[in-house]
């Protein structure tokens, strides 16, 4: 469905997170995947929402100057927001344990933005979730760790895995948005493109 709808774009997804790359598989989307190093360092005033804004606007910048009428550019960021401070991947093991520490028994917000792109246009959206966790032991946090690596996950966990199923009481908002893509939202606006 959305294949025909986006006929005239020549869809492009900046990502080489491999699960923002299943959900286009999952749309039935027909795209390829480009990917530009960027460093993504934002302004210490931004908050929440304009930090993941930014970051995905900041993704999309190094393919300006190659972009046509026909191209549709797709890169996204995510954060984890908790007590008014942003939480990446982590670097290391103890970057990780220290972020699950934190986020044990406390609730927190999951936000991504998505930039769509191309030579005239340039669309942000965004979608919060809110996830409770409960308190997670010490060995619960190392096993994880050890076990899934979560290094590359904003927050140091991803939900569908082993700490999502025995750690998290509950969400508010969209499992998809914990995993990197609100993909309901992108659904929309490719829809209506």
């Amino acid at each position: 469905m959305l294949n025909e709808k986006l006929a005239n774009y020549n869809i492009i997804l900046a990502s080489g997170s491999p699960r923002r790359q299943q959900f286009f598989k999952d749309l039935d989307l027909n795209f390829e995947i480009r990917l530009k190093s960027v460093d993504e360092v934002y302004p210490e005033y931004l908050k929440a929402e304009q930090i993941t804004d930014y970051l995905a606007d900041l993704k999309a910048q190094p393919f300006r100057d190659e972009l046509s009428e026909k191209d549709l550019l797709i890169t996204s960021d995510t954060i984890v927001w908790l007590n008014d401070q942003a939480l990446g991947k982590p670097k290391d093991y103890n970057e990780a344990f220290d972020i699950l520490k934190r986020l044990s028994g406390n609730t927190h917000r999951v936000i991504t933005s998505v930039s769509l792109k191309n030579k005239s246009f340039q669309r942000i959206i965004n979608d919060s979730t809110t996830v409770f966790f409960r308190d997670l032991t010490d060995e619960e946090i190392h096993y994880y760790i050890t076990t899934f690596k979560p290094f590359d996950k904003a927050g140091a966990y991803g939900i569908q895995e082993w700490i999502g199923k025995v750690g998290i009481n509950k969400i508010e908002g969209s499992y998809f948005n914990v995993m990197g893509l609100p993909v309901h939202k992108l659904y929309k606006e490719l829809m209506n493109l």
